[in-house]
């Protein structure tokens, strides 16, 4: 079990967040990059959303953190992923890769493993078909959203598993969320209860988690295992929080959507630490 100062120790991360306001470059899903901005700006980070070849060398330069998402892909934001990624790489900044559908298709697949091989990245966060291909090098993901049967017929000791294969195979923290969130670097193991079935009826919830993981990455870049963990507690008890205050108004996933980001600025380390649901697992 987690100790009540390791949580105490994990929430404070939160804190930090909003102290140190860390500037994340994300190169992400244009669907979801506006929700991305605005749940960093809600937690205290500084965004920016440049894509482009010929800056984002520089702007990777400045920024605290990089996170990388295959959402929305294309020839021309893989390019700048892997320049960016390398200048990151070269600063000791975290990068965070978020391989959304890989599985869904032999080109997600493809880049989601080419961008492992050409960027040590500090974290990989996905859903349980997202990190088994990864694992075994091909998958069955119907999409870039998780399904809960993607939870059917799989233990937690098989996601466990899973996870710690692919963190030590890369050297990367690595995030499972579902159901259950499993966090592991391949020797020490997390699993986070918190979270609401509404995450699922909108689109961007797990866009914004990642971005959420490179600013608490980018805050604490010595400290990402807890880091990741006090994200994914961050962002699971933001979502419990806007889905009680969705259905005292009876109101829809629009609100919701709303809620989340209100609930997310208002979150401090006091609030995290007595809502987190957690538990060591190695």
């Amino acid at each position: 079990m987690v100790t009540e100062e390791e949580n105490v120790g994990i929430a404070k991360i939160r804190r930090i967040v909003r102290e140190k306001n860390p500037l994340v470059h994300c190169i992400t899903n244009y669907v979801t990059v506006n929700d991305c901005a605005n749940a960093l700006l809600a937690i205290g980070a500084s965004p920016v959303m440049a894509d482009d070849i010929d800056e984002v060398v520089e702007i990777a330069s400045l920024a605290n953190a990089l996170v990388l998402n295959i959402g929305t892909l294309n020839v021309r934001t893989v390019q700048s992923m892997v320049a960016a990624g390398i200048r990151a790489m070269e600063l000791r900044r975290p990068v965070i890769l978020d391989p959304v559908g890989a599985g869904a298709s032999r080109l997600r697949t493809d880049t989601a493993r080419d961008l492992i091989r050409a960027i040590p990245f500090a974290v990989i966060r996905g859903n349980v078909s997202e990190i088994k291909t990864l694992v075994a090098g091909s998958g069955t993901t119907r999409g870039v959203d998780a399904d809960e049967s993607d939870w059917d017929g799989n233990a937690l000791a098989d996601v466990i598993a899973s996870a710690g294969t692919l963190a030590r195979r890369t050297g990367a923290v690595v995030a499972v969320t579902g159901a259950t969130d499993i966090v592991s670097d391949g020797a020490r193991v997390f699993a986070i209860r918190n979270g609401h079935p509404l995450m699922a009826r909108i689109t961007g919830s797990g866009c914004m988690l990642s971005a959420l993981v490179g600013a608490f990455c980018g805050a604490s870049p010595d400290r990402l295992l807890d880091a990741v963990v006090a994200a994914l507690c961050a962002m699971g008890l933001a979502g419990e929080l806007a889905a009680a205050r969705t259905e005292k108004e009876n109101a829809g996933t629009g609100s919701f959507r709303t809620y989340l980001i209100d609930s997310l600025s208002k979150m401090d380390e006091t609030t995290l630490a007595g809502g987190m649901k957690l538990e060591r697992r190695a």
